[in-house]
């Protein structure tokens, strides 16, 4: 899946990263809004990985839905 997808399809993509990525509100996915960087910002601050770390895992997921 490619980020375009991710950014069109936010509503369902929404309910499929809360699922991987419990500890993020409502409000960080609101203000992600289908920003892929805002989103691996929102990953590093509640799990506590770097910039890089959370990216890898984000892309990983990404690739996994396909």
């Amino acid at each position: 899946m490619n980020w375009d997808t991710v950014k069109g399809n936010w509503k369902h993509t929404k309910g499929l990263i809360k699922e991987k990525w419990g500890e993020l509100t409502d409000d960080d996915l609101t203000q992600a809004e289908g920003r892929k960087d805002q989103l691996v910002g929102r990953i590093q601050e509640r799990y506590g990985k770097t910039k890089e770390a959370a990216e890898r895992e984000l892309d990983s997921w990404m690739s996994a839905l396909r």
